[in-house]
This record gives C-alpha cells, sequence and structure tokens, in this order.
C-alpha cells in the first residue's frame, strides 16, 4: 500500500523556513518540533530566501499590469463607441 503525501500550506513552509532563518533552533530541534524531515526544512529556507526579492517587487509590476490593461480596455471602448454610431447613422437613428 502507497504512503499517501503530506501537503504543507504555505503559511506552515513560511512559519517553519522564518524560524529556520532567525538560527534560534537547529534544523533537527525544528524538525522534531514540527515533525517533517530537516532537508524540507532547508528547501523551504532556500525557497524563502531566493524568492524574497520578487515578494517586495511586485507591487511595481502589478500596477503596470493594470495600468496597461485599462488602456486597453479604454481602447476598446472607444473603438465601439465609433462603430456604434457609424451604425447608427447608417440606420438612421
Amino acid at each position: 500500500m502507497k504512503r499517501k503525501r503530506k501537503k504543507y500550506s504555505a503559511e506552515f513552509k513560511a512559519k517553519v523556513a522564518l524560524e529556520a532563518i532567525k538560527g534560534e533552533e537547529t534544523l533537527q530541534q525544528l524538525a522534531g518540533r514540527y515533525v517533517v524531515r530537516s532537508t524540507m526544512i532547508t528547501r523551504w529556507k532556500k525557497d524563502l530566501i531566493d524568492n524574497a526579492p520578487e515578494l517586495f517587487g511586485r507591487g511595481a509590476k502589478r500596477d503596470k499590469d493594470v495600468s496597461a490593461q485599462i488602456e486597453e480596455l479604454y481602447r476598446q471602448i472607444g473603438q465601439l463607441k465609433v462603430e456604434r454610431d457609424f451604425l447608427a447613422r447608417k440606420v438612421g437613428f
């Protein structure tokens, strides 16, 4: 019979990784307390450190994406208004 893989929430991973980064306890102590393997904690710690710059840089990128989307929507609205006015003149409204 296969053993089912345990899935951990992002909050749990972040909590354990932050404690590992603090260095107040060894990896083995953290592994024992949270009942996870020390290799998992090491991986979560590395992921947190590697992805930290992206966490703080998302705001600027998201604002740029939103403004580009708004510009596209305004362009489409303008095009639809022109088409509506053209069709209204053809029909005679």
